[in-house]
């Protein structure tokens, strides 16, 4: 029912809906064999999740953070690969995931700002194409599954650049289709069911290729493209439910 729920509900709705069913879920789902590595719950499974086709997954989605694949990736990398957590940092946090936002709001090192179009969750609501801040503003920018949505992602891209002070890092994680070497893209396609057959989701305008580092480089980021997962056991990466290949672009100012 949840991922039927996923599908239909308007995100600023599901986004009110979830805070409710991740409070019970953990207690229906509750069991040894797989870990939340953001939480440390541990569960009997996960839920599927994605809309169909090839970005339809089993297993992923924990009921308690609501976590995907990539959110626990991204946890263990900036505890392991990162000072997020150890040193000061102003921070704009762009479409912020449900499993961070109170952890991260919590944190004392961080002087921590959300954004975003229309999320409930968000302080600021703003257009990326130009975002509302002056140069040089933000120590550190999360900024996860948000390029595949806009109109321009080079502009939104330079826009994330001019806002990060120099100095500064930031993550823009993307669906990425490791099997084409440029981003595809075709303004024509514009109906719903177009879009998930070429770009993997409704919603979608685009879908990157391996030219997503030298796009984020020609913004002018300094970019490291890690493949983190790729050091962890395949007992860890089974037991957190991590997406295998999953390559982190960490980008620096």
């Amino acid at each position: 029912m949840f991922h039927w729920l996923l599908r239909t509900i308007p995100r600023p709705l599901l986004i009110w809906f979830s805070i409710g069913f991740s409070k019970v879920a953990p207690v229906l789902y509750y069991g040894q064999r797989y870990e939340d590595p953001i939480t440390g719950a541990t569960y009997r499974k996960f839920l599927p999740y994605g809309y169909g086709g090839r970005a339809k997954r089993k297993n992923v989605l924990c009921p308690g953070s609501l976590s995907l694949e990539r959110h626990r990736l991204l946890w263990l990398y900036l505890k392991q690969r990162t000072n997020f957590f150890t040193v000061p940092h102003k921070m704009l946090h762009i479409a912020p995931e449900q499993c961070f936002y109170k952890l991260f709001k919590a944190q004392k090192n961080l002087d921590y700002t959300t954004g975003d179009y229309n999320s409930p969750i968000a302080d600021i609501h703003f257009d990326l194409h130009q975002a509302p801040f002056a140069d040089n503003t933000y120590d550190v920018i999360f900024c996860n599954h948000v390029l595949e949505h806009v109109e321009d992602a080079d502009q939104c891209m330079r826009e994330l650049y001019r806002i990060m002070k120099p100095g500064g890092w930031g993550i823009f994680q993307v669906p990425l289709d490791t099997a084409r070497e440029k981003t595809y893209e075709d303004k024509s396609i514009t109906s719903p069911e177009q879009r998930e057959l070429h770009f993997w989701q409704k919603d979608h305008v685009r879908l990157f290729g391996l030219d997503y580092k030298d796009k984020l480089t020609a913004a002018g980021f300094k970019v490291k493209a890690d493949d983190f997962v790729n050091t962890l056991t395949p007992e860890l990466v089974d037991r957190y439910r991590l997406p295998a290949g999953e390559i982190i672009y960490f980008c620096e100012k």
